[in-house]
């Protein structure tokens, strides 16, 4: 375990410094850091987004076969069978990018960057735009540079972002977790990116965001909400100042943030890790108030994000291009921006970042999840008046569609329930299609709400879900005030799974201390729970925390049909 993680947890509910960087006379800084990318080819190709500086040979990474960057020295009058080919080429770089893609101009295939004169590079440029729009593509010129080289006529590189025009809703879709300490001005800063308008330094451009009245009489988030910000295929900001509803966002956008705005007070720590285990963030972003620095849950939340594999973006103040691109080099690297939702200073560079930020997944990895059985996981419930239930969550793999037959559960008593599905949005819109990865609303139009909890799943009745009351774990335990033995009880995260457990057995050891690592039983004690061997754990008491991986599982039995669903097939 990364002893960055123990560090931040080993203060407790502690308000220690820490060197913030923070430019005094701005409202706040939001901090970001990247942890880990899954897919090491991902990463090979992705290094080749940052210039490589180096005076006497100038190079980049050799071009990836596979990924979404694509190197071209030059693109000076194709012939019409040269320009087939480079088409066909650029929808497949889109295909691994999920509708993205960077081209290096001025670079050859081995990374040297060779650059071209001015003329030679307008004369590329006006090439490639003509290739993106037989795609169906927009091109955006991220920045120019110019190569030093031992040469009387300047010669520059080029670094293009060529986005896909949205089409039939498969916009690209990044969730970023929003995390921070209370009254840090985690949902000013939305409100001021999502809505387009600068704040009144009185929180007014919050309000928007607040679900409940007593957040509105706080001032403070209490609750999960979400706000989105699109970019189209040009890279222009599309939001609420330009669109009345989250429709109209969707359908002219090529890429989504989804904000996931958690609380910041201490006593709603639980909502918050509900967030950061069950929602599936692509990235967390950590926003800390230049006047009070890093104090009260800043730190563990900053641990929380570590221990989950979360990764933390990067951001620069002086030039927002480079830091994401450098976002997948160094996960040391550590810029900030200072920025002010009142004057609005730096709030253009963010919006840069948000909009080059790529995805941690290529399409490989999405068909492959696609082409596994369905599996929902239920993060929220609702009813809704004309419509039904209707429950919320993120589609962890598979396709869903209008009319499908799912299975739900599992019920206190281990069986699952048949249901159908009605219409489906995402962002508030409606879609036809539901893929994995993506989060979404489900109406089930007249199925039982009580029937449904936070943490039960949707899935296919082909699939044989494993249901269990006890499941053994791997762990670390973080920080615990005394010792950590048999009998104890604590809160367990598991994904969408917030429940209390009974500490059974810990193998090879009498008791725990804090920094030490065990492989422990757990038993549920209201009811059974689905989980996959693998997934992460997180678990709670108090000042009492601990992470770690789920190694074995003590099946219930397999599941079952409820009685009355059995006799109706």
């Amino acid at each position: 375990m990364d002893a960055r993680v123990s560090e931040l947890f080993d203060s407790g509910n502690g308000s220690h410094g820490g060197a913030s960087n923070v430019k005094q006379g701005n409202d706040y800084a939001v901090a970001h850091k990247k942890a880990c990318v899954k897919n090491k080819k991902i990463s090979k190709a992705r290094l080749s987004r940052n210039f490589k500086p180096n005076n006497n040979a100038p190079y980049l990474p050799p071009e990836a076969e596979e990924g979404n960057i694509e190197y071209k020295l030059k693109l000076v009058n194709p012939t019409q069978y040269r320009l087939e080919h480079l088409a066909t080429q650029m929808k497949w770089r889109l295909q691994e990018g999920r509708g993205e893609a960077v081209y290096q101009i001025g670079v050859e295939d081995n990374g040297m960057l060779a650059g071209l004169s001015e003329e030679d590079l307008r004369t590329s440029l006006t090439t490639l735009h003509k290739l993106a729009e037989k795609v169906g593509a927009d091109i955006t010129i991220l920045r120019e540079q110019e190569v030093d080289y031992d040469s009387d006529v300047p010669r520059k590189i080029a670094e293009v972002l060529i986005r896909k025009v949205p089409d039939d809703q498969q916009f690209l879709d990044l969730r970023v977790a929003v995390l921070g300490n209370v009254d840090s001005g985690k949902s000013t800063l939305l409100g001021v990116l999502t809505q387009g308008e600068l704040d009144n330094g009185r929180g007014r451009t919050r309000l928007n965001l607040f679900r409940h009245l007593h957040e509105i009489q706080t001032g403070r988030t209490s609750s999960i909400s979400f706000e989105i910000l699109g970019f189209n295929s040009k890279g222009e900001v599309v939001n609420y100042s330009e669109s009345r509803t989250a429709e109209e966002i969707c359908e002219s956008a090529s890429k989504m943030i989804t904000f996931i705005d958690l609380a910041g007070h201490h006593k709603y720590l639980k909502t918050t890790i509900f967030g950061l285990t069950s929602y599936c963030p692509d990235f967390a972003m950590l926003v800390v108030s230049a006047n009070t620095g890093i104090a009260g849950t800043t730190r563990e939340h900053l641990g929380l994000a570590m221990a989950l594999k979360v990764p933390m973006v990067v951001g620069s103040t002086d030039d927002a291009v480079t830091a994401a691109q450098q976002f997948a080099q160094s996960p040391s690297i550590t810029p900030i921006f200072t920025l002010s939702s009142v004057s609005g200073e730096s709030l253009d560079l963010l919006k840069v970042f948000f909009n080059i930020i790529p995805p941690l997944s290529n399409s490989k990895e999405q068909e492959e999840l696609m082409q596994q059985l369905t599996e929902f996981q239920v993060d929220e419930i609702y009813t809704v008046p004309e419509v039904g239930t209707v429950v919320g969550g993120t589609l962890y793999s598979g396709i869903c569609r209008e009319g499908d037959h799912l299975v739900v559960g599992p019920t206190d008593s281990g069986h699952f329930n048949i249901l159908t599905i009605g219409s489906i949005q995402r962002n508030r819109s409606g879609c036809r299609v539901l893929r994995a990865g993506q989060a979404a609303t489900l109406a089930l139009g007249s199925f039982d709400r009580s029937l449904l909890r936070k943490g039960m799943v949707m899935v296919s009745p082909e699939m044989d879900p494993t249901i269990c009351w006890m499941f053994e774990a791997e762990i670390v335990l973080l920080f615990h005030a005394k010792t950590f033995h048999k009998g104890f009880q604590v809160t367990v995260h598991i994904g969408n799974v917030r429940q209390t457990a009974t500490v059974e057995a810990v193998y090879g050891k009498e008791e725990l201390r804090t920094g030490e690592k065990a492989v422990v039983l757990f038993k549920f004690i209201k009811h059974p729970e689905y989980l996959k061997v693998g997934a992460k754990v997180l678990f709670r008491e108090g000042v009492t925390k601990g992470i770690g991986h789920v190694t074995k599982l003590q099946p219930k039995a397999h599941y079952q049909l409820s009685q009355s669903e059995d006799d109706e097939a």
